[in-house]
């Protein structure tokens, strides 16, 4: 049984008073509800992962560089992400992807470096708009799945997050047939290439202008195990029902 996720990514948003929010959700989320992460810029990771100690709420990044150290300047190591305290990174993202000509072979790196590091990788993948209406959106899916996920993945140290690129801060999302149609194919190209154990376990998170008022039904979808969440996750009052609505599918 893979355990639902729900992970918050707050882009660059948020200064040390933004963290009351993350106590008001620890009030809000217990254990027994859906796995909850959030993903703060990276000033914010020490911060958070003190104040969130012992609490039902885990902390990643954003981001992370694929050399453990060196002439970078800006850049954060995986082991850097993991001193903090964090236990999860986002990588991929399509922001990263347009905005920082990130490659696929880039996303692979670093996948490596935080498996190395400790850290659960969230890798994103998804298609444009241009793909979407020229029907290349499964074909898109199996060339950045196939070069943005290194071998070796499993479900310890993997996430998958299909975020269509023309859904994201939108107010656009996919019907539930096309997110369907997306994470069932992801997870048949999964295990077709590590097995049915292991792709059975790796967690596929949909991420794209969810937010309270559509989340229940998108976890209606078998294969949608969780979502990364965007805008909607930097304030509690926004980011909590769509926990409880993952905790309820």
């Amino acid at each position: 049984m893979r355990r639902k996720l729900a992970a918050g990514n707050w882009k660059m948003n948020g200064t040390a008073a933004a963290l009351s929010e993350l106590v008001e959700l620890a009030r809000q989320v217990t254990p027994a509800d859906a796995e909850t992460l959030i993903c703060p810029p990276a000033p914010l990771l020490y911060p958070a992962c003190d104040k969130l100690r012992g609490t039902a709420i885990a902390i990643g990044a954003q981001d992370c560089h694929a050399q453990p150290a060196g002439a970078f300047t800006g850049d954060i190591s995986a082991g850097m992400v993991a001193d903090t305290g964090a236990t999860y990174v986002i990588l991929g993202h399509s922001e990263r992807r347009d905005l920082h000509a990130e490659t696929d072979a880039d996303v692979a790196a670093k996948a490596g470096a935080a498996w190395g590091a400790g850290l659960t990788a969230i890798i994103c993948i998804g298609e444009s708009g241009e793909d979407r209406t020229a029907d290349r959106t499964l074909d898109v899916i199996a060339g950045q799945l196939a070069g943005s996920l290194p071998d070796h993945a499993t479900g310890e140290n993997t996430v998958i997050a299909y975020e269509p690129i023309w859904a994201i801060g939108t107010g656009k999302t996919p019907t539930l047939d096309q997110i369907i149609e997306v994470h069932d194919f992801i997870r048949a190209r999964l295990t077709g290439r590590f097995g049915q154990q292991t792709g059975d376990a790796i967690r596929l998170l949909y991420g794209g202008s969810v937010k309270p008022d559509n989340a229940a039904e998108i976890f209606t979808a078998e294969n949608v195990d969780g979502a990364l969440v965007g805008g909607a996750s930097l304030k509690a009052a926004d980011f909590a029902p769509i926990i409880k609505a993952l905790s309820r599918a």
